[in-house]
This record gives structure tokens, sequence and C-alpha cells, in this order.
């Protein structure tokens, strides 16, 4: 497993090892004691989600208030475009956000820590995303945030209008968000 910085220090690209030949791949996708020697950080994951959603679907911007999950999240079928944004006021790197390609072809995975929202934009036709949380969903804890917010200026990268939940689509800027000390 490789661990590479983002431009988020606190949000780390992981490339698993993959072993292939002509009849398929194998990798591990988690390794405790690996993760552990790699990143120094010690999990938990005690909720594992699946979404499929289809291409132009873009969900998010969303993170709990509290109960904050981390999250390590991967695409096994399809790309998607994922997004996390620092909503840590103490940080250095407070309200600027990191995107990165995530793709069954890349197999990249992605570490977005509890603090941060996230979001992604399905770039395929179809797009099936795991993600391990290291807390529980709470929904009256759940906040959203306008993908669109002209302060956080996404780049995101669009080929059409996005296909968006009555949630996201109402969703307040970030200015009015709720964020963490």
């Amino acid at each position: 497993m490789k661990v590479i910085a983002t431009a988020l220090p606190d949000v780390l690209l992981i490339e698993p090892r993959v072993f292939g030949d002509d009849r398929g791949f194998f990798f591990e996708s988690y390794n405790e004691r690996q993760w552990q020697d790699k990143t120094g950080l010690q999990l938990r994951f005690v909720q594992h989600n699946h979404s499929r959603s289809a291409r132009h679907v873009l969900r998010g911007l969303h993170y709990q208030i509290r109960q904050p999950q981390g999250k390590l999240v991967r695409v096994i079928r399809g790309e998607v475009f994922d997004v996390a944004v620092d909503l840590r006021q103490s940080s250095p790197t407070f309200g600027r956000w990191v995107g990165e390609h995530l793709s069954e072809e890349n197999k990249k995975q992605l570490w977005i820590p509890p603090g941060f929202a996230h979001g992604f934009l399905v770039l395929s036709e179809m797009a099936d995303f795991l993600y391990l949380a290291t807390d529980f969903y709470a929904p009256e804890h759940e906040r959203t945030i306008a993908w669109n917010d002209p302060e956080l200026n996404i780049s995101w990268p669009l080929q059409a209008e996005p296909i968006l939940s009555g949630k996201d689509r109402g969703a307040p800027g970030y200015r009015a968000a709720e964020v963490y000390p």
C-alpha cells in the first residue's frame, strides 16, 4: 500500500498493491496492521456502506456535526470525482477542498478524516461506491453544504447539469454551515 499526501495533509490518497494476471486481480482493500504502520492512524470502522449512482449524480457535500465520521472510500465499478472539504475551524486548511478521481481501474482510495464534508460526482455510466465509516450514521446530526457554493469554488468536472437529491438541491452555503471547533 502506498500513501500519498494530498493538498490537504490529513486527507490521504491510498494506492493498494495490486496483484494481477490474465485471470484477474487481487488486492487488500484494508489491512489494519499495514494501515497503522503506513499512516500512524488507529481506526475502528463500525459501518460499511455501498451506494450505486448513475452518470451525473452528485451526492454531497455531507457531514455529521456530532458523531463525525472518518471515511475510507473507493469505487468498485465506474468512476467518480471525490471531494473532501475541511470544516475544522482550528485547522490551517479550514474551508479548503481537495478532489481526486477514483475508479475501478485505478483502485485508489481516499481517507477523509472526521471533520470534513464529503461529496462525489459520478463520471461513468454507473458507479458503485464503497466506504468504511468510523462512526455510525446519525441522520439527526447530518448536515449538507451546497455543492456549488461560490466561496468553496469546487472545480467539479461537470459534463452536464448534475442530478441532485432534494436535500442537496436545497443545501445552505458554506458560510451558513455548522462547522467543527
